[in-house]
């Protein structure tokens, strides 16, 4: 164990100051705490600065990663036994998913050590309450995604934009938007870069590698993380791999099932469950009607890669504004708890089945939503906007 705790201290050392925004959402009282995201939305940088900034001073925490070697001749089990009994309070596991027994031990550690708090992190693709054991009971769950537009600004330029309800943007999107401007000068530029290269942390390490870096995460999630959670072979995962270029080719996607698997050699079931299985791990949105019903194998009416980062390290057209400004409308949406984002009858998507917004550029009118209630232009290359016409990067500040 002496191993573990070199390894934390090193890690520790390199930690940064700016957090994201789940740090301070999440209730660290809770004695088993899931965090879910993404490969590279900062799940493991979370964990050290809770522990190194957050932490009270008489707590003695341990960090391991269940990819480390240590694991090869010991059990999570017996980590948390020993941990338990030299005075240890708090157990951080990375990466959970990668280590065969996890929702047994994890209940194990629960109800063995009372005086122990475990957080662990997985894939957002692994399914916790689907485990071989019932944590249902136990574990707090939470998932972090990618970054947002209000924090890719406060990371680069340290300005702290508001929080925004979807209440507080559309009844007061155009003073938010002055006061916006007033901070960040050339906020469409920001939100340029943003959709370009703001997604995910990579960019603090500098920007010339950032879609190759987000190129070698993808191919993590499909070669490893598929077979670590769904036992996938690598011959189908690169299937699926074919699959996510086909979307990401044509997105926004309506998939033809039968012309597609004939296509990629896939069956119609497996076909549907991929690209489920491509939703979970946030590579792509599934998108419906409100009026479908959406059961395991309901194919869905329009896929959009999962962010406007993916699009540029995917897609051949990368340059299609109309699919990023309606990419990253989607992605917000999908990215909150507490709203539920449909594709619309009329206009492109409805919000909470009350909401109706046509998203556009600079000349986009309000023709196609006319004598609609509760509808909404939702406009690029705008800073300000006026009566139901809102600018799109303030939808960047929900979260």
């Amino acid at each position: 164990m002496e191993e573990l705790f070199s390894i934390q201290e090193q890690l520790l050392e390199h930690v940064g100051v700016k957090q994201r925004y789940l740090l301070t959402k999440i209730d660290w009282n809770n004695r088993l705490i899931a965090i879910k995201g993404a490969r590279g939305s900062g799940k493991t940088t979370l964990l050290h600065q809770y522990i190194k900034f957050k932490l009270p001073k008489e707590a003695i925490p341990l960090y391991a990663s269940l990819d480390s070697l240590y694991f090869l001749d010991n059990t999570l089990v017996s980590l948390a036994k020993e941990f338990a009994l030299q005075g240890g309070t708090h157990l951080f596991l990375d990466e959970v998913h990668k280590y065969p027994q996890w929702s047994r031990e994890l209940k194990l550690i629960h109800d063995q050590f009372p005086n122990l708090k475990t957080v662990f992190t997985s894939s957002s693709m692994l399914e916790i309450y689907k485990g071989k054991s019932d944590l249902s009971r136990r574990v707090v769950n939470y998932h972090l995604k990618e970054l947002s537009f209000r924090e890719f600004i406060f990371l680069t330029k340290g300005h702290s934009l508001p929080n925004l309800s979807l209440k507080e943007l559309l009844h007061n999107h155009k003073e938010i938007a002055k006061k916006v401007k007033q901070d960040l000068q050339s906020p469409l530029k920001d939100f340029k870069e943003y959709l370009e290269y703001g997604c995910y942390p990579y960019f603090l390490e500098g920007t010339n590698g950032y879609l190759r870096k987000l190129l070698q995460t993808i191919n993590l999630i499909l070669e490893i993380d598929l077979n670590a959670i769904e036992n996938i072979p690598y011959s189908e995962s690169r299937k699926i791999k074919k699959l996510l270029v086909a979307i990401a080719q044509s997105a926004p996607f309506s998939p033809n099932v039968s012309k597609l698997s004939k296509r990629l050699g896939m069956s119609r079931d497996f076909l549907l469950n991929s690209i489920k299985l491509l939703d979970r791990a946030d590579l792509v949105i599934e998108l419906f009607k409100p009026t479908k019903g959406i059961g395991a194998f309901t194919k869905s009416e329009k896929l959009y890669l999962n962010n406007t980062n993916l699009i540029g390290a995917l897609s051949k057209n990368s340059n299609e504004v109309g699919t990023m400004r309606e990419t990253f409308f989607a992605n917000q949406f999908k990215n909150l708890d507490n709203h539920e984002i449909h594709l619309a009858e009329k206009g492109d998507f409805m919000i909470d089945r009350k909401h109706i917004f046509e998203i556009g550029g600079k000349g986009k009118d309000t023709k196609q939503i006319k004598g609609l209630k509760n509808a909404y232009v939702v406009r690029d290359d705008m800073e300000i906007g006026s009566l139901n016409i809102i600018p799109l990067y303030l939808f960047g500040l929900l979260y």
